[in-house]
């Protein structure tokens, strides 16, 4: 979820003989909820027999659906997982990371099991401040397999709202040709423009970052974990300095959702 809402955690910088067009990424902007473009590959998700499965999770995987905390390995962000079923159409996610609770869920499926609604709190939060909250919708786009829970089967995300400001906005400072990029959640960074790789602070799925600028108002980042790409964000401001769109591409899952940040 971080990566829909903080993807926007980016600063931009240019050379210092360009420095009227940088002060454009300068401030703190705020992603506009009524603008999300979200990725039309869908999630997939099978509750049967006992059984959960999120297929296309990153890694996949498949646990117990008895509530009880079951261990996810290769996710940076949770290392267990409990799958509470509380009914036919009522589904309660609990993730845990070393013990301590770092997200939870609840998954609605309406009566005609075309609609999902959802609410999450999340505490990875590297300042220890307040969770980030929201909620959500997604459609169905195919069912799951036959005698399964309504939550199975494909599901387009078709809407986010009720977003805590702590993950819709994100402050960028560029001074000659570097950039900082801090969040509300603790999450940024330090890095020049076209130099090495900049480590990533507060942000367990990343460890580095590389940043350029293409053209006068385009910040393209691309960020790695232990060397290897893992996503890849641009924001183009436009020429008035006071709307940016932007991107991020998950390469691992390849999905790609665009939005526009207003700036404050």
């Amino acid at each position: 979820m971080r990566k829909l809402l903080l993807a926007t955690s980016i600063a931009a910088l240019l050379m210092p003989v360009v420095a009227a067009a940088q002060s454009a990424f300068n401030g703190t902007w705020k992603t506009d909820l009524n603008q999300v473009n979200f990725s039309k590959k869908p999630d997939v998700y099978v509750l049967k027999d006992g059984m959960y499965s999120c297929k296309t999770c990153v890694p996949p995987f498949t646990v117990k659906a008895d509530g009880t905390d079951q261990p996810i390995p290769g996710n940076p962000y949770i290392d267990s997982v409990a799958i509470e079923v509380v009914n036919d159409h009522e589904v309660k996610e609990t993730d845990k990371k070393n013990g301590k609770v770092v997200s939870k869920s609840t998954v609605n499926i309406s009566p005609d099991g075309k609609t999902a609604t959802f609410e999450f709190s999340n505490w990875n939060d590297a300042t220890g401040g307040p969770p980030v909250t929201g909620k959500g919708e997604q459609i169905l786009v195919a069912k799951g397999p036959a005698g399964s829970h309504a939550i199975s089967g494909s599901w387009r995300m078709s809407k986010l709202e009720n977003v805590s400001n702590n993950a819709a906005t994100t402050t960028y400072k560029v001074e000659g040709d570097t950039i900082t990029d801090t969040s509300p959640t603790g999450q940024g960074y330090t890095a020049k423009l076209n130099g090495p790789e900049a480590p990533v602070k507060g942000d367990p799925g990343a460890t580095s970052v590389r940043v350029k600028m293409i053209g006068k108002n385009t910040l393209e980042e691309t960020y790695l974990r232990k060397g290897k790409v893992i996503g890849v964000f641009k924001m183009t401001v436009s020429e008035d300095g006071s709307v940016a769109h932007a991107s991020y591409t998950n390469t691992r899952a390849n999905k790609t959702d665009s939005w526009v940040m207003m700036k404050q």
